[in-house]
C-alpha cells in the first residue's frame, strides 16, 4: 500500500509543478481581470506604495483637468481582434501627435494624464492609450510588451487615417508602455513615426520580472521558468520572444530615453543599458530624485527642456 501512496504524492507534485504553479504564476503575474478595471464614478485608481503618496493630490489634479478637457473617444482593432481603446486631445491642428501607452496594471487616466500637459507644453496633440488589458480596452492578458508592441501599428495607422494623414508622430511609453514602444523601434512603421520616448523601461521582461521575484525574498532562477511556461501554457505567447533591449538593436527611430536615478523598482541603470544597446540615434535624460514613474511630476522643467533638445537635435533638425 506505501508504494501506491509515495506513486500518488509523486504524480501530484509533478502535476503541481508542470500545471499548478505555472498557472499560479500566470494568475498572478500576467491575467488582469476586465471586472477589476471598473471603476466608479470619481474614483481614482492611484499606486498605493509609498513614493507616490506625496504626489496623489498633483495626480489628482492631472486627472480631475484632463477629464475636463474636449477630448474624442476612439478605438482600433489590435491584430488578433481586441478592441483597443484610447481618447484623443488636441492642441492645435496639424500639431505632432503623441501617442503614448501607460504602465504595468495601470490605465491612460491614472498614469498618463500629466502627460496630457507636457504634451501641450510642448505645442503636441495627444493620444492617451488604454493598452490591451488594460482601463477601458479588452483583453485579459498581459504580456509586457511581446504583443503590446505589436498594437503600435494600429494607433500609428489610426491617427493617419483619421486624425492627419501627415501628422508627425512620436511613440511614447512610460515603464511596461516605454517596453511597447522600444519593441516597437525595430518594426518598419510608417515614415510618419520619427521617434521613440521611452520613460524608465525595463531591459527585459525576464530581467524586471526576476528582479522583482528577488524582491519579494524568493528565489528567481528556480520561479522564472514557471512564469515562462505559465505564460505560454495559459498566455498564449512567449515571454522570451523579443525585448526592448534585443529590440533597441536594430531600432530604425530616434529614441529619448528618461529615468529617475531613485528608481527602486525599475532600476536606473536598466535605461543605462538599453541607452548603451540602442544603434539608432540616441538621448538619455536623468532626472534627479525621481522615483519610478516620477520623472515628469518630480522635474517638470527638466523634463520639457531635455525633450526639447532631444527633438531639436535628432527630430526636427536633421
Amino acid at each position: 500500500m506505501l508504494p501506491w501512496i509515495l506513486v500518488g504524492i509523486a504524480i501530484l507534485i509533478i502535476i503541481f509543478f508542470m500545471f499548478g504553479l505555472p498557472f499560479i504564476c500566470f494568475i498572478k503575474i500576467f491575467y488582469s481581470s476586465p471586472k477589476s478595471r471598473i471603476k466608479k464614478d470619481g474614483e481614482y485608481s492611484l499606486q498605493q506604495a509609498d513614493i507616490y503618496k506625496p504626489y496623489h493630490k498633483i495626480m489628482i489634479d492631472f486627472i480631475d483637468r484632463v477629464n475636463a478637457l474636449p477630448h474624442k473617444n476612439v478605438s482600433v482593432k489590435s491584430f488578433d481582434g481586441l478592441t483597443l481603446r484610447g481618447r484623443y486631445f488636441e492642441y492645435k491642428p496639424d500639431a505632432p501627435i503623441e501617442i503614448i501607452f501607460h504602465g504595468y496594471r495601470g490605465d491612460s487616466e491614472s498614469d498618463l494624464s500629466g502627460g496630457v500637459f507636457r504634451c501641450f507644453a510642448l505645442e503636441r496633440n495627444v493620444l492617451l492609450v488604454d493598452q490591451r488589458a488594460g482601463g477601458k480596452s479588452d483583453g485579459k492578458v498581459i504580456s509586457f510588451g511581446v504583443n503590446e508592441c505589436k498594437d503600435c501599428l494600429p494607433w500609428v495607422n489610426y491617427v493617419i487615417e483619421n486624425i492627419n494623414k501627415d501628422a508627425v508622430i512620436f511613440l511614447c511609453g512610460v515603464s511596461m508602455g516605454a517596453a511597447t514602444v522600444m519593441m516597437a523601434s525595430e518594426q518598419n512603421l510608417p515614415k510618419n513615426v520619427v521617434a521613440v520616448m521611452a520613460d524608465c523601461g525595463y531591459t527585459s521582461a525576464k530581467d524586471i520580472i526576476k528582479k522583482v521575484i528577488k524582491d519579494m525574498k524568493l528565489p528567481p532562477n528556480l520561479l522564472y521558468p514557471f512564469a515562462k511556461l505559465g505564460a505560454k501554457m495559459f498566455g498564449k505567447f512567449n515571454l522570451d520572444e523579443n525585448s526592448p533591449i534585443q529590440a533597441l538593436k536594430n531600432s530604425k527611430l530616434p529614441v529619448f530615453f528618461v529615468h529617475g536615478d531613485n528608481d527602486l523598482y525599475v532600476p536606473y541603470e536598466m535605461s543605462v543599458k538599453n541607452f548603451e544597446a540602442c544603434n539608432s540615434p540616441k538621448y538619455l535624460a536623468t532626472i534627479e530624485g525621481a522615483g519610478h514613474g516620477l520623472a515628469y511630476i518630480v522635474n517638470p522643467e527638466k523634463y520639457i527642456n531635455e525633450m526639447k533638445t532631444f527633438a531639436d537635435n535628432f527630430v526636427f533638425n536633421k
